[in-house]
C-alpha cells in the first residue's frame, strides 16, 4: 500500500522564530504530519513549554538560540541542530520582524534592523542549512514571505523592500540548487493577526476596511497555513520551486473596498 499523502514521518524540520505567533504555527502542523521539530529563539529558554507540547504529539525535538543578525549564531546554531538531530531535512526560514513607520520617519537603523532579519537573515539560514541537504540530495527550503512580496503598503517600505527580496531570492536559490533535488519556496501569508500587528485588530473600522478588500472577506486564521506549509514540505510538492504561495484570501488580486454595486455581467 502506497503512503498517504503530506507524510512527513521521519523527516527533521528547523523552523526559526518558534518563541510565539505563525513560527508556532508552522512547526505545530508539521509535527502533525509527522515532522520532528528542532525550533530557535534568540533565547532558547522561552521554547520550554512549546517544546513539550511538541514532544506530547510523540515527536523528537530540539531547542536552540538563534538570532539571524549575526552569522556566527547562524552557523552555531544550525551545527547544533545537525549535531543534536542528525541532519535538517526541511528548513521553514520564519524568523522576522517589524518596524512599522510613515517613510520620511523611518532611520538608518530601522532599515537595517528589518533588512537584517527578513532578508539576510534567510539567506545565510539557507545558506548554512543547504550544504547537508545538497550532500543528501534532498531538501525543502520554505521562506515566509508576505504579500508585501507582491504588493506595497505606506508606512512599510523596509518591510515591503525585505518581503520583496525573500521572492527574488527564493527563485535564485531554487535555481542554485533544484539540480541536488532540493526546492526553494516562498511560503506568502496576507493579512494574518500576529503580536506584531495585534494592535491594528483592535481598530473595527480598519479590520472592517480590510475585510471589503479580501474576497473571502475575512483576515487570515492560523489554521489556514497548515496545508500550504505541509504541501511544500512534503513530497509531493517535489516539482514545485521557486514559486512564491500567496495565502492572502485573495486580497493580492487587488480588489479595492466596494462604494457601488458591481455592474451586472
Amino acid at each position: 500500500m502506497s503512503s498517504p499523502f503530506f507524510n512527513l514521518a521521519g523527516k527533521v524540520a528547523f523552523i526559526t522564530g518558534t518563541s510565539r505567533g505563525l513560527g508556532q504555527h508552522f512547526a505545530r502542523a508539521l509535527a502533525q504530519a509527522g515532522a520532528d521539530i528542532a525550533m530557535s529563539s534568540r533565547d532558547a529558554s522561552k521554547l520550554d513549554a512549546f517544546r513539550k507540547e511538541i514532544e506530547a504529539l510523540g515527536r523528537r525535538t530540539c531547542a536552540v538560540a538563534l538570532d539571524v543578525r549575526e552569522g556566527a549564531s547562524i552557523k552555531a546554531a544550525v551545527a547544533e541542530v545537525e549535531r543534536q538531530m542528525g541532519r535538517i531535512d526541511i528548513l521553514v526560514n520564519n524568523a522576522g520582524c517589524n518596524i512599522r513607520k510613515p517613510a520620511l520617519e523611518v532611520t538608518w537603523e530601522d532599515w537595517n534592523t528589518i533588512l537584517d532579519t527578513n532578508l539576510r537573515g534567510t539567506f545565510f539560514t539557507a545558506q548554512a542549512v543547504a550544504p547537508g541537504m545538497i550532500a543528501r540530495g534532498y531538501g525543502r527550503i520554505i521562506n515566509i514571505g508576505s504579500v508585501t512580496c507582491v504588493a506595497g503598503y505606506a508606512g512599510l517600505a523596509p518591510y515591503g523592500a525585505s518581503r520583496g527580496g525573500v521572492k527574488q531570492l527564493t527563485m535564485s536559490l531554487a535555481d542554485d540548487w533544484g539540480r541536488h533535488g532540493v526546492t526553494v519556496n516562498c511560503l506568502a501569508p496576507g493579512w494574518f493577526k500576529t503580536a506584531q500587528n495585534a494592535v491594528l485588530y483592535e481598530q473595527k473600522e480598519w479590520v472592517e476596511y480590510l475585510c471589503d478588500r479580501i474576497p473571502l472577506k475575512r483576515p487570515g486564521a492560523a489554521d489556514d497555513l497548515a496545508g500550504p506549509v505541509v504541501f511544500l514540505a512534503s513530497e509531493e510538492s517535489r516539482y514545485v520551486t521557486g514559486q512564491t504561495l500567496l495565502v492572502d484570501g485573495g486580497i493580492s488580486t487587488g480588489a479595492t473596498r466596494a462604494t457601488v454595486a458591481p455592474p451586472k455581467a
